[in-house]
C-alpha cells in the first residue's frame, strides 16, 4: 500500500508561477503510474502565467472560485469542477476570489518539463 501526505510533499513555484506540491510522479516513486498528480495553489487575484503542455491535463476545483481561460474561451471554476486541458491548448487559471483557489493537476502522460512551454508575458521569459 501506498499512501502519501501532503504535507509531506515540499512546496515549490511552478513553471507557470503558481504554488505546487507533487503527491504522485512516476519519476520520483516506485510506482508503476502512466500519469502525475499534484496539488496546486493560486493566491487571491492571481493569475497563472500562461502556458501549454505537450500532454491532456485535467483541473479538479477543491477550494475558492476562478476563471479558467484555454485558448481563448473563459468561463467560471468553484469546487467539484473538473476541467479538461487538451493537448497543446493555451491555459492559464486566475482567482476571482478572496482566499486561495486550490486544485488538483492531472497530467497524462506524467508531467514533464521539456513537454511545457510557459508563454511570455509581463516582460517575463518563456522558461
Amino acid at each position: 500500500m501506498f499512501i502519501r501526505n501532503l504535507d509531506g510533499c515540499p512546496e515549490f513555484t511552478a513553471g507557470d508561477n503558481c504554488r505546487l506540491r507533487e503527491l504522485l510522479h512516476p519519476d520520483k516513486t516506485a510506482l508503476e503510474l502512466r500519469y502525475s498528480l499534484a496539488h496546486a495553489v493560486v493566491a487571491p487575484g492571481q493569475t497563472t502565467w500562461p502556458h501549454a503542455l505537450r500532454t491532456s491535463e485535467v483541473y479538479y476545483i477543491l477550494r475558492g472560485e476562478g476563471q479558467m481561460h484555454i485558448d481563448g474561451e473563459t468561463a467560471p471554476v468553484r469546487p467539484g469542477d473538473a476541467v479538461y486541458i487538451p493537448p497543446q491548448a493555451k491555459q492559464q487559471i486566475t482567482n476571482t476570489g478572496t482566499a486561495d483557489l486550490v486544485f488538483l493537476c492531472i497530467v497524462d502522460p506524467a508531467w514533464r518539463k521539456e513537454d511545457e512551454v510557459v508563454i511570455p508575458c509581463n516582460g517575463k521569459k518563456e522558461k
